[in-house]
Order: C-alpha cells, then structure tokens, then sequence
C-alpha cells in the first residue's frame, strides 16, 4: 500500500468539477474543450486511479486562501467568511464520499489500524476490489480560520493536520514568496494547534515562519509536500539546513511531483516535460538527498500533490495516472535501497508518524 500524504481531491471534486469516482479516460474526455485551466483534459487524480496504483491512504485537504494582493496569479476569495464556506463544501464531498462508500476518513489510531488490516488482507487485490480509500484530513492554509473557534469546529469534524500558510502572506502566517513570523493571531494559533493535539504541517511556510514555529511548537509536525532547495533552488523548497531540523524532530517529508519542483529552470505554463525529460527518478533524487543527509531512509515519504493545479502538462514525463507513483518503488530499488527502505519511503514513515502523534 502506499501512503500520499498530501492530494486536494475536494478541490478537485469541487472548484474543477471532477467526478473523481468516474474512470481517468472519463474525466479528459469531458475536458476536451475547457481552457479555464492550464490542466483541462490532463487531469492524473481519479478515485480508481488510486486504487489501481495501492494509494490506500492519503492526507486529504480542504483549501481556500484570502486574497491579500488583487495581483497574485493564486486565486483566493475576498474574506475568511468565503473561504470557511469553500472548506465546508469541500468537507461535504468528503462526507458524501463516505456516503458511498469510496472513502473513509482516518480520525484516530483505532481507525488507522483497521484501515490497514482492511489494505492489507491477503484475500483480497486492493488494485481490482473497491476498498475504501483513507483519508486524513488537513487544512492547506489557515486563512478560512474566521476565528480560533472554528479550528475547534474542524477538529469536531475530523481534521488532524494544518499548514498555517499558503501561497504569499496569510492571516495568520506568511508563506511561498512572503517573508516575516508569525503575527500575534499566529501564535496563537500555533498554541490551539498543539492544545488540540493536531500535526503541524510547515510546507509553504516561508523561511521565517519555519524556524519560528519549530522553535514555538513542541507537538509533531510534518512537511506533507516539500522538495529540495539544494537540488532546486527556490523559498518553496526546503534547505538542508531546514531538513537536518525536521529529521532531529523526527518529522517525515513527502516528495512533490510538480515538475518545477523536481528539476531547476522549469517556466510554468512554457516548459514541457518532454523537453525536459523529467522522470520520476527525478523525484527519486529528492527522496535520496533526504536520506543521504539522514543517513536513513526513515523520514521521507510520498506527497505527489497531483493535480494541484497542474496535470500531465507540468509532471513526470513517465506518469500517466497516479497509478504509476507506485513506480517510484522501482526506481527506489534500482538506486540499491532494501525492501525495508522501499516499504518505509512509499508508506511506513508516515503512518509511523500518525501512530506517534495519536498515541
């Protein structure tokens, strides 16, 4: 089975107007002729992709940022009202999901154990028989947050996971291209996160918020979907500095497969992966670089945040669906990591974290 720790299936569900439950040919197939994003018709997220491909559980996000500068090319709604009404629609897909009987949210340990035990019966083939697929669910962004009380509201409702920060700054942190900490609203927040006994996810983070809340925080944290700056030089990636201080707090990083991300130069909406030629060994270049810099392979992971506003045309050139993440295990065994490692990378670190943190 494998663990993706980071997907904005509502997102998907809701603002694309994907069916995910419909087969991936399906899904182009009514995007022939939409140009109202750069990914019509090169969708790779589909629920029965993720069956065929063993993702058997994954973080599952709501997200809906506030528009700080009328400017930004990252959409955002006008108020937190807007954007804590976008995460309530988002958490009623979910719900009518469940409903259905395609997915099933994760909210404690007893739920994860069963879950797995559910993945991992010998009778049954996860990629042929409709399991349900996990989820955890995570806030991307704490903008829609009107006041702290509804942090409280969600976590009633099943949220397990935060990331305080988007794209620039934020109401109550600044994140990707922003600089400055946490204001006083931050810390704040930061406080209820740990009282509530959620995880911290620090991607997006900018470089001052990420040393302030490991300094400030003392629950378990994670980066759900983070490469390397050391590979790829940019404030959304993570330094080795910044890695060498997750892997002391024994945090778990998942690899991104957005391909400017995984290789240096790429223009959005210009380079393409054929020119390019960026692979999943790509992303497997990721993964090692943590490893080397662990000297394990205990604290990386998979967070493909496929079709995160981006599809085929801005991914692996060797990924059709996400069916085929379950490559990387190949490529992770032709670089010489043992069966163990393999297993860890594609889904024991992260579900080694959740049994930690809801012990």
């Amino acid at each position: 089975m494998i663990f993706d720790a980071h997907l904005d299936l509502a997102l998907n569900a809701i603002e694309w107007n994907r069916d995910l439950t419909q087969p991936m040919d399906e899904l182009r197939r009514r995007e022939e002729r939409l140009t109202d994003k750069p990914d019509r018709g090169r969708g790779t997220v589909s629920l029965p992709e993720m069956r065929r491909g063993g993702i058997g559980l994954c973080v599952a996000t709501q997200l809906a940022r506030v528009e700080h500068n009328a400017y930004s090319p990252v959409f955002g709604w006008r108020s937190p009202a807007q954007a804590w009404a976008m995460t309530q629609a988002q958490l009623a897909w979910y719900r009518a999901m469940e409903e259905a009987g395609e997915m099933v949210q994760i909210r404690d340990r007893a739920g994860l154990e069963r879950h797995l035990a559910l993945w991992s019966k010998e009778d049954l083939e996860p990629r042929s028989e409709k399991l349900p697929i996990g989820y955890i669910l995570s806030l991307e962004g704490a903008d829609s947050l009107v006041t702290l009380r509804h942090l409280e509201r969600s976590v009633a409702e099943g949220l397990r996971a935060i990331g305080p920060a988007h794209y620039g700054p934020g109401i109550y942190a600044n994140g990707t291209d922003a600089t400055g900490g946490f204001n006083a609203r931050g810390h704040e927040l930061l406080g209820e996160i740990e009282r509530l006994g959620l995880i911290l996810d620090v991607t997006h983070l900018c470089d001052h918020c990420f040393w302030e809340a490991l300094d400030l925080f003392g629950g378990t944290l994670w980066a759900s979907h983070h490469n390397c700056r050391a590979i790829v030089p940019h404030n959304r990636q993570l330094s080795d500095e910044m890695i060498r201080a997750l892997i002391e707090r024994d945090a778990v990083i998942g690899a991104t497969l957005d391909a400017w991300m995984l290789m240096p130069n790429w223009v959005r909406g210009k380079t393409t992966p054929e020119e390019t030629g960026v692979a999943l060994s790509h992303l497997v270049d990721h993964i090692d670089h943590v490893c080397q810099i662990a000297g394990n392979a205990l604290h990386s992971g998979i967070g493909s945040d496929l079709d995160g506003a981006f599809g085929r045309e801005q991914t692996a050139r060797d990924l059709e669906t996400i069916a085929d993440v379950a490559r990387v295990a190949d490529v992770l065994r032709q670089r010489g990591y043992s069966g163990a490692d393999v297993e860890n990378i594609m889904h024991g670190n992260f579900i080694r974290c959740l049994r930690e943190a809801w012990r």
